[in-house]
């Protein structure tokens, strides 16, 4: 990722971190519209849920610019998320959902370049998560 990039990430998420509860509800409402069979993952009340996955991004965030500090992190939710039964194509329908909640709670400041900027920021998390669940597998 280009320092702009980081950049473009961190100030967009600084306009969602105040709405972060709206912004967790319009996620899984997505993300349960994408694939309904995903609601059988999750508890019943899932503000504890939009919690943690709020502060997992706002974390991997804030870790851009010093990856290395958060690599290890996410290898091992890329491990536990095995256990989940989460499959590599689930992690499309996820890109999907987080792209998705951040264009409706970000409006007219969701150019292309910050759109562009968030994808690839998901896509090298991602990646790593897949890389660190499939080591489990080999």
């Amino acid at each position: 990722m280009t320092p702009e990039q980081i950049k473009l990430v961190q100030e967009s998420w600084a306009s969602v971190k105040p709405i972060s509860e709206k912004a967790a509800e319009l996620f899984y409402g997505k993300l349960f519209e994408l694939n309904p069979a995903y609601r059988e993952l999750f508890p019943e009340d899932m503000v504890e849920q939009g919690r943690k996955l709020m502060a997992m991004i706002n974390t991997a965030v804030n870790s851009l610019n010093n990856l290395e500090a958060v690599v290890p992190a996410v290898e091992e939710m890329g491990k536990r998320h095995v256990g989940y039964g989460v499959k590599e194509e689930d992690y499309d329908v996820v890109g999907e959902a987080l792209l998705w909640t951040l264009g409706a709670g970000l409006g007219d400041a969701f150019t292309d370049e910050v759109k562009q900027a968030w994808t690839d920021t998901y896509v090298l998390l991602a990646t790593t998560m897949k890389n660190a669940a499939a080591s489990m597998a080999a």
